[in-house]
């Protein structure tokens, strides 16, 4: 199926999504003390330092998730652990792969607004593989190596497709703490969206060739999210902290 085809079937379906992620994210973000974060594929929850340092010196509370790249039932249950232990109206941001994890984790009750960083979106039951498929493949997806069930990126991906607005010095530290994820991580899908109901916000990375931009794009704007763009790899979290750092204060209700 082309993209044109794809984009006409849901567009009806779309259409009600859109008003009620549109009202969401027209909403004022409550005012959140705490943050979570979760990364995504080929990381681990150190990627989010540059952000934690400046989330913590804005005053607030933020926490990286530990994701074992697993199933997406025990990422996702990773997540709520993690969630559970907020004391009050949380933050939810996930980079890449986890945005599957922030859109299901997101329906806990102390969630009160959602990030996407450069991640997937997905409606609830969708094949995000079949939503990816509509639009140009990225650079990355040919640089994933398997060892039986585990992936990896290789080096020359990360460097090139993954982290390439990186000091090579700097990449080359990231790839050497790369966490492997299995494949039954990719079968998973979410049994809800809670972008439909949460407002929502959005940073595209425009140098993306890990995710097509175009992709983050129509996803951002599926949900209505309050939506950036970043001249940025796909580690706008890293290279980009201050832009990333911002967009997760307006979400907490913070000043920027």
């Amino acid at each position: 199926m082309n993209r044109r085809t794809f984009v006409s079937m849901v567009a009806a379906g779309a259409a009600s999504t859109l008003i009620r992620g549109a009202k969401a994210a027209a909403e004022p973000a409550p005012i959140a003390r705490n943050v979570v974060l979760v990364h995504g594929l080929f990381a681990d929850g150190s990627s989010w330092s540059e952000v934690i340092a400046r989330l913590q010196a804005a005053g607030l509370n933020a926490t990286a998730v530990q994701n074992p790249l697993t199933t997406l039932p025990e990422a996702v249950a990773s997540a709520e652990r993690v969630l559970a232990r907020q004391d009050g109206p949380t933050v939810l941001v996930g980079h890449s792969f986890s945005g599957m994890i922030v859109t299901e984790a997101g329906m806990h009750p102390n969630v009160s607004t959602l990030v996407y960083v450069a991640a997937r979106a997905p409606d609830a039951g969708e094949d995000y593989t079949a939503l990816a498929k509509t639009f140009p493949t990225p650079p990355a997806s040919a640089g994933i190596v398997f060892d039986g069930d585990e992936g990896r990126l290789s080096e020359a991906a990360f460097l090139r497709d993954f982290a390439g607005d990186l000091p090579e010095a700097k990449a080359k530290v990231l790839y050497a703490v790369q966490q492997p994820f299995h494949k039954a991580l990719l079968t998973g899908k979410t049994t809800h969206a809670a972008w439909r109901s949460k407002p929502s916000f959005y940073a595209v990375s425009t140098e993306d060739r890990t995710i097509n931009p175009d992709l983050e794009r129509f996803m951002a704007k599926r949900m209505g999210a309050k939506t950036i763009e970043v001249k940025a790899s796909h580690l706008s979290l890293i290279s980009q902290p201050d832009e990333i750092t911002r967009l997760i204060l307006q979400a907490a209700g913070q000043p920027a």
